[in-house]
């Protein structure tokens, strides 16, 4: 099999995305993510365009070893001057040397005849010949350009040492049959063609670029230029994750591979995604959310029984530990008993259908129900949870000019407590005098407040997550008063805290007697 050579751009036109920016010490910790990714080719920037952009496009040069570093310049000779400088010192260095070359670039952008704009591509790749390693030239707008225009600049271009020639859908104009057509022309109709390494860069704009890709790789092209989530102008590039995955997946029918480490995929997504500051979408093929995430109960039960019945990669092949059942109103049986398993729920059959039903009940007021939904279920619907603490008496004072303030009386056995404390609200007061009594230092890591009935004198259904130490519970409380509601929750959380510590204790003490 032949190898692809992956080209990646993410700091360079990834970084021309709507709000993306990346400052010079992100683009190197980027740059260092790729190295171990294991890309070929890292176009680190434009140094020309910036001050940042050169100190940039420098620092990579110098500090990351493994890759290609490329710097982008246009057909002019102080940009082409500039990325030599910034590559200056380094054995692996290329100039990336673009100009566009459709009529409406040339006549519009440039304002250039077709002759000059010919001149001023051969000039700029004789004069970064001369100083890197490798040049690449790029006609940009080439799937709009005139073909005979185009084969005859890629045959200058050639003669003056571009050892790189990429075709750019630089609009996201092509489809993958035409795309896969001129790439097939370039390879018959430009004489030297066969002394260059040919590339592609498309752009998404109608959603095709991964499409157009491949279909150039399959009629000549051996070097794809992509960047990490898709990220770059406008509607963004070929991303980086579905290419190499295609081809890693799809080895049957495209017969080449790749150098890319996919185990570290999900992790260079999502620092990209961070640094950015580009949410990835949760349904993104490879990287997204849901890629491995199953929701229907056929599906879930099919991944259960033999994960390929729904799954053409492993979770394991990206850098994830393993695919998620995400448990929603449409999930099975199955896929509730094996969550309940992970977590540490043996039930009997009629527990388990108990169980059950108060999970497909509360799936139909959730999007998704999580781990501790779950455990919150299994523990009120078949364990008795011991009512350790319970709230005997609550008093608040609170007001838009009086500081919130609570009283509380809390019983536990036989034996009564009360403190009283304040807070940011009435809420807050009663929970900080709740933790004085009992003594626990707790984070509240959700509150959520709903109606349970209608009209003036509706019950009040107050659910909280508290976390104390790693350990996440949920308690949930009822009553006509919402502050009432909302201490009953907080004391369930903290009475479920209790019986879980406690289960705990108890399998450790027979883990210990066992191996006695």
């Amino acid at each position: 099999m032949e190898r692809i050579v992956i080209f990646d751009t993410t700091l360079r036109d990834g970084e021309q995305s709507p709000g993306a920016s990346f400052t010079v010490k992100e683009k190197l910790q980027v740059a260092r993510q790729l190295e171990k990714l294991g890309v070929d080719v890292i176009e680190a920037g434009f140094p020309a365009s910036s001050s940042g952009d050169f100190e940039a496009v420098k620092n990579i040069a110098q500090e990351v070893r493994g890759p290609i570093i490329a710097g982008l310049a246009r057909a002019v000779l102080s940009d082409v001057e500039a990325a030599a400088k910034a590559l200056e010192g380094i054995k692996k260095s290329r100039i990336h040397v673009f100009v566009g070359t459709s009529p409406i670039h040339m006549r519009h952008q440039l304002r250039k005849s077709p002759q000059e704009v010919f001149q001023m591509a051969v000039k700029a790749v004789e004069a970064a010949k001369g100083y890197a390693s490798q040049v690449e030239f790029s006609p940009m707008d080439a799937t709009r350009s005139n073909k005979n225009f185009l084969y005859q600049i890629l045959e200058a271009v050639i003669e003056k040492g571009a050892g790189v020639i990429n075709i750019p859908d630089t609009v996201g104009y092509s489809t993958p049959e035409e795309f896969g057509c001129l790439i097939g022309d370039i390879m018959k109709k430009v004489p030297n063609i066969k002394e260059a390494v040919v590339s592609v860069h498309c752009h998404d704009d109608l959603g095709m670029a991964t499409a157009n890709s491949l279909s150039a790789i399959k009629c000549g092209a051996r070097q794809i230029e992509c960047s990490i989530n898709g990220i770059g102008e406008r509607a963004g590039n070929t991303p980086l994750e579905e290419v190499v995955m295609a081809l890693r997946t799809r080895k049957d029918f495209f017969g080449f591979f790749t150098g890319v480490h996919t185990e570290e995929i999900y992790r260079t997504s999502r620092l990209v995604s961070r640094l950015a500051g580009i949410p990835v979408q949760p349904n993104k093929a490879v990287v997204g959310q849901n890629a491995f995430r199953h929701q229907s109960g056929i599906h879930q039960d099919g991944v259960l029984k033999e994960a390929t019945t729904f799954e053409i990669m492993t979770p394991s092949s990206i850098g994830l530990e393993e695919g998620e059942l995400v448990l929603g109103k449409l999930s099975g049986r199955h896929a509730f008993r094996e969550r309940l398993r992970k977590l540490g729920f043996e039930l009997k059959d009629s527990e388990l259908e108990t169980a059950f039903r108060a999970f497909k009940k509360l799936a139909e007021k959730k999007k998704e129900v999580f781990d501790e939904d779950l455990v919150f279920i299994v523990e009120e619907k078949t364990l008795q949870i011991p009512e350790v603490y319970f709230l005997d008496y609550i008093h608040t004072v609170t007001g838009n000019k009086i500081l919130p303030t609570a009283t509380v009386r809390i019983r536990k056995n036989d034996k009564v407590f009360q403190e009283a404390a304040c807070g940011d609200g009435p809420i807050d007061a009663a929970y900080k005098a709740i933790d004085r009594i009992t003594g626990l230092k707790l984070t509240l890591a959700d509150y959520s407040l709903r109606s349970v009935t209608g009209g003036k004198d509706a019950l009040g259904e107050v659910m909280v997550k508290v976390e104390e130490k790693g350990n996440l519970v949920t308690g949930r409380g009822v009553s006509t008063d919402i502050i009432e509601a909302s201490a009953k929750a907080y004391l369930n959380a903290i009475n479920r805290l209790i019986y879980r510590g406690e289960r705990l204790n108890e399998r450790e003490a027979g883990k210990i007697k066992a191996g006695s």
